[in-house]
């Protein structure tokens, strides 16, 4: 690989949402791949803190009986129902989670920060792989923790959302490079 390959694949990632999702199914074996690219990413202390759920085929209706039971009251039916809808638009969702270091031997958000790495080499890999992604972290996903069977040493840190998708070169918005770096 050379830099101009890594420019291009950071540069054109970008969130893909469910409605754009084809219905070509993810292989499996592709979906290892990415979540094999996921655990490479740093870790202070190794502790390596991600850890991940995955939704497809019959088990999406499983994720949304989870989701159906929170609390109606906490969250309205319409953002209830929006979430489901995603869950059967996509192919694939990856429950993002995390495992505290029980030795607290990092901060947490140095944790959060690692799961989060971890995402964005999903992110990365589903762009080579065609495939359309999108990292969901609403208010009901710690409702869904205590549904799921995650213990109290461990969190929800939301859904990444998967389908197939023939990625387009567009360049994204940003500001320039001088609005976000000072040079000491």
């Amino acid at each position: 690989m050379n830099r101009e390959t890594l420019n291009k694949i950071i540069r054109n990632r970008k969130t893909i949402y469910p409605t754009q999702f084809s219905d070509k199914e993810i292989p499996e074996s592709v979906i290892n791949e990415i979540l094999e690219n996921a655990i490479h990413a740093p870790t202070h202390r190794m502790t390596q803190p991600w850890f991940f759920k995955i939704y497809k085929g019959k088990s999406k209706d499983v994720l949304c009986e989870i989701i159906q039971k929170i609390d109606k009251e906490k969250y309205s039916a319409v953002k209830i129902n929006k979430f489901i809808d995603k869950v059967k638009s996509s192919d694939t969702i990856i429950s993002v989670c995390m495992t505290k270091d029980e030795s607290n031997r990092v901060p947490e958000w140095e944790e959060i920060a690692a799961v989060s790495m971890a995402v964005q080499n999903m992110w990365l890999s589903c762009y080579v792989n065609d495939i359309g992604s999108y990292w969901s972290t609403p208010a009901l996903k710690d409702d869904y923790a205590k549904h799921s069977g995650l213990n109290s040493n461990q969190k929800s840190l939301g859904f990444f959302f998967m389908g197939s998708y023939k990625h387009l070169e567009t360049p994204k918005v940003r500001e320039g490079l001088d609005s976000k770096v000072e040079w000491v």
